[in-house]
């Protein structure tokens, strides 16, 4: 009887043409690195331009229907309600509001005063809160088209520093806040 067979060796240029590889691919893979790393510093040191650090949250977005009509007929002014809270260590402002499901948004400072005559917006502390109510300012949509109880109605929020903030206000029947 024979002995039986020593497994065979890898075939010497297995090892060598996996050398090869591992040093072909290791000069674009550190140019890369290196590229990303000068990429990200040249970028956090202002060379991309502005990065927004500052960051709001806007909750509780509705448009009551008392403030507008009971049976949906367009044309009355809406009011908006809304809490904005500043995440952010920097203080912004809201600047303006649009919607395309009514002829202009405005910011007031109370529910029955005219347009906020101070074109600087309403001041959203750094780290706290704006609330837009029936008991301070408030924005309201001018010439709105029908609007149903249950239907939702897009708003752009633009702030001075943290940009362009997309919400989703809902219509709420009569006697819900």
């Amino acid at each position: 009887m024979t002995a039986p067979a020593a497994p065979a060796a890898a075939a010497p240029g297995v090892r060598g043409h996996a050398t090869e590889l591992a040093r072909a691919a290791a000069a674009p893979l550190v140019c890369g690195i290196v590229v990303i790393v000068l990429l990200a510093t040249w970028v956090l040191g202002g060379g991309g331009g502005a990065i927004s650090r500052v960051r709001v949250e806007v909750t509780r977005a509705t448009v009551p229907m008392t403030s507008y009509t009971r049976n949906g007929a367009a044309g009355k002014n809406a009011t908006v309600y809304l809490t904005i809270r500043n995440l952010s260590k920097t203080p912004d402002v809201l600047l303006s509001a649009s919607s395309t499901a009514a002829a202009g948004v405005v910011l007031t400072r109370h529910a029955t005063a005219q347009p906020a005559a101070d074109t600087r917006g309403l001041a959203v502390p750094a780290g706290g809160t704006l609330t837009l109510s029936p008991f301070g300012a408030d924005l309201v949509l001018i010439r709105p088209r029908s609007l149903m109880s249950g239907q939702d109605v897009v708003i752009t929020l633009r702030f001075r520093n943290a940009g362009t903030v997309t919400v989703d206000a809902a219509v709420t029947p009569p006697g819900t806040p």
